[in-house]
């Protein structure tokens, strides 16, 4: 039997993971993404993954989205 790992423990995010975990849309989340500025995505392909610190500090920072 396979053990899920729980999302604040996780190095890496999906999109649906990060939404889960921040509670912001993945439309949003990928728009975030596609930005110049984005620090906090490693990208495989089509494939993104979210760099979770990182991305729980761009939130931090910012007053609206």
């Amino acid at each position: 039997m396979k053990q899920r790992i729980p999302i604040p423990e996780k190095l890496l995010l999906t999109v649906g993971e990060a939404a889960e975990y921040s509670h912001i849309g993945q439309a949003k989340i990928r728009e975030l993404l596609n930005d110049s500025e984005c620090n906090f995505v490693i990208r495989k392909g089509t494939y993104s993954l979210i760099k979770r610190k990182k991305f729980e500090e761009y939130l931090l920072e910012r007053n609206v989205l």
